[in-house]
């Protein structure tokens, strides 16, 4: 069986840092599961590693240009492939991210083989929400599958079209969102911290996106061509700028939009792990917790 290292928790509570120390101390090397993480030039928004930084290789990061669309399909043949390559060479794959569809890709039943595209069905849902709004096909996301809807960020409409496209193709997946998938000898890790500290270092990281220069991020990539519709600038972070960009919100406005989106992400991806029994959750804050992961880990790839 194929070992598998999951590293999860909310936006903010500082997975980065812990991924690394857990790679050197196992020999792993690191997939990304940061839906946003995955384009070229959206590093400041999306607190991308810098390569630099750190010797232990990184895979789903810079893999695609700002202008493509990427599916949660794409993610899991992706990662289940780099998963087996590095098993067979004896290294342990190190999953580390917050992007709930990508991780539930690899640890529940989701089969996307027999989903296809509906453009007639995606023509007719962005007509609603040109009408409506986003909010609206968002509620209707939630009344089709309330658990996939807490996984998506509520202004992102392309992913609200798609989750819905894939429930009206014969994907819908009820029971697989509850049907663990038991191909991985698996260690699944939780990072946690009291929330009122977890929402303070959100509001503190996003003040230091735009003191290093977030906004001339956004404007740059609207300058190369990017259309504000790409799926890449629905992200939190730049649609907020997009805004500001545009004259409909001030400066301090945009500001506090992106702390207060930061934090309701946060909520919801606590609201969707904290259902996985698998999942062993560490608190961020004890000092002991790299000893505590370690031995944790060491007790379980013996």
């Amino acid at each position: 069986m194929e070992k598998l290292i999951i590293l999860t928790g909310p936006t903010g509570v500082g997975k980065t840092k812990i991924s690394l120390e857990i790679a050197r101390k196992f020999n792993c090397q690191i997939i990304s599961a940061d839906s946003m993480q995955i384009y070229k030039g959206l590093d400041i928004g999306t607190d991308k590693i810098v390569s630099e930084d750190n010797n232990i290789k990184h895979y789903m990061i810079d893999i695609i240009e700002a202008d493509e669309n990427f599916s949660v399909a794409d993610f899991q043949l992706r990662a289940k492939k780099i998963i087996s390559q590095l098993n067979k060479k004896n290294i342990i794959p190190l999953v580390v991210g917050g992007t709930g569809l990508y991780i539930n890709s690899l640890v529940y039943n989701l089969d996307f083989s027999t989903t296809s595209n509906d453009p007639k069905l995606r023509e007719k849902l962005n007509k609603e929400a040109e009408i409506h709004g986003t909010q609206y096909l968002y509620d209707k996301l939630l009344k089709l599958d309330k658990e996939t809807a807490l996984l998506i960020d509520s202004n992102n409409r392309n992913r609200i079209i798609r989750a819905i496209e894939i429930i009206f193709n014969g994907g819908k997946k009820d029971n697989n969102f509850r049907s663990e998938n038991n191909e991985y000898d698996l260690i699944f890790l939780g990072l946690n911290m009291d929330r009122q500290k977890l929402y303070k270092k959100i509001d503190n990281r996003v003040d230091v996106m735009l003191e290093k220069g977030l906004v001339n991020e956004v404007e740059k990539l609207l300058d190369s061509g990017l259309s504000e519709e790409s799926q890449s600038l629905k992200a939190i972070g730049y649609k907020e700028v997009i805004s500001y960009l545009k004259g409909e919100i001030s400066y301090n406005q945009m500001a506090e939009d992106i702390k207060k989106n930061s934090r309701h992400y946060a909520k919801r991806q606590l609201t969707w792990f904290r259902r996985d029994k698998r999942i062993r959750w560490f608190n961020r804050e004890n000092e002991d917790i790299l000893n505590q992961i370690f031995k944790f880990v060491g007790d379980r790839i013996e």
